[in-house]
């Protein structure tokens, strides 16, 4: 199958004030009774991007997909697609199609009749039917199996039929939930690299819907959190996991330290934190937001922390004492969970670069955590 469009070079579009966005969600609400599912949401998402809408169970983000295939109707604002409005357009009129957590895959038919279903309930003909499809399978890896019934597959070939289904009409959107949610740990890391392959290839603007973090970091140009309805916050993998701006963000994606505490000093590029949890005061980078006798949340991620039995010749700032109390050894890396004085529990991991037969820290070790002002980052409430 060959692109469908030239992809853009420019691959942050959304930095781009004079670029407009392919699909627009305008003030989006969705209520089922007195049950408010998607709560007056917008959103603007530029072609070819590999969006990621990420959140818990229950949050409103397959609704939310399920509202721009079309298959629920907003019960106030508009979406746009490609310019067009397309709020009150059924499914099947829409430039749109959809890949569900079921893959809802006919067990009856081979794998080629499964990709071909579409096509054929459009009347096209069979030569352009037979080329898409033959297209189709080869960008997904399938073609040895064309003539297999879903049984005989295993479940990562099942979701690759389903991808080369959805594919295969050419959408200008393809919407997708929860796509790898039904695969073991080591094929869905292994295809969230060929779902990435094979929207570069062709260009079509996909938007995921995940639980798994780490599945969305891995998969998308953006992400948008989102919450009890809303969006919390938006913005690329790296601005959401090293910059994020809510405390809700912050603990859902990854692991991370939270210390609160009041500005002691503003200085020149940095201020100086009190904190009740830790005998010393934290320095963190200049930050216009924030005030001296302000109120603040400092974040720390627990890789950006060095765990040491020796205490630093520096530890006047962003270091504290404390005792392991829970050790884990995962292979590539050790985390570890520290009690500090105060009873607070700190958590830092530090990467295995070597083989060892004996952990540099263990149980009840006595330990010092250190860390740099521009590794901390200041939390909204």
């Amino acid at each position: 199958m060959k692109p469908l469009e030239e992809k853009p070079w420019d691959t942050q579009p959304w930095l781009d004030k004079h670029k407009k966005p392919f699909l627009e969600i305008r003030g989006v609400t969705k209520k089922f009774g007195d049950f408010t599912a998607v709560n007056n949401v917008s959103l603007e998402i530029y072609k070819s991007e590999l969006f990621c809408l990420l959140g818990g169970s229950g949050c409103g983000k397959t609704t939310l997909l399920r509202v721009l295939a079309g298959f629920e109707t907003p019960t106030e604002g508009k979406i746009f697609i490609d310019g067009v409005d397309v709020t009150e357009l059924p499914p099947y009129e829409r430039p749109v199609n959809m890949m569900f957590q079921s893959y809802a895959i006919f067990p009856h038919m081979s794998v080629e009749k499964n990709i071909a279903y579409g096509l054929k309930r459009e009347r096209l003909p069979k030569a352009e039917i037979r080329s898409r499809v033959e297209d189709v399978l080869e960008l997904v890896q399938m073609s040895p199996f064309a003539k297999r019934k879903p049984h005989q597959l295993s479940g990562g070939q099942q979701q690759r039929v389903a991808l080369a289904r959805a594919l295969v009409k050419q959408p200008k959107i393809l919407l997708l939930d929860e796509p790898l949610a039904a695969l073991d740990r080591n094929l869905r890391e292994e295809t969230q690299f060929e779902l990435m392959n094979i929207q570069d290839k062709l260009g079509i603007t996909f938007i995921v819907v995940t639980h798994d973090q780490k599945e969305a970091m891995t998969l998308s140009t953006r992400i948008a959190v989102m919450n009890k309805g809303q969006f919390v916050e938006i913005g690329t993998p790296t601005d959401i996991y090293e910059y994020p701006q809510s405390r809700f963000t912050a603990n859902f994606i990854g692991s991370i330290n939270i210390f609160e505490g009041v500005v002691k000093e503003d200085r020149l590029d940095s201020h100086v934190v009190r904190c009740e949890d830790t005998e010393c005061d934290l320095l963190i980078d200049r930050d216009s937001s924030i005030h001296a006798g302000e109120s603040v949340w400092v974040a720390i991620r627990p890789e950006k922390i060095n765990v040491s039995k020796e205490e630093p010749a520096d530890h006047h700032f962003n270091t504290v004492r404390g005792k392991i109390l829970d050790f884990g050894y995962l292979g590539n890396l050790s985390v570890y969970n520290v009690e500090l004085d105060s009873g607070k529990i700190v958590k830092a991991s530090a990467p295995n670069r070597n083989r060892i037969s004996k952990h540099r820290v263990d149980w009840d070790d006595i330990v010092y955590l250190s860390w740099e002002a521009a590794n901390t980052v200041v939390l909204s409430g």
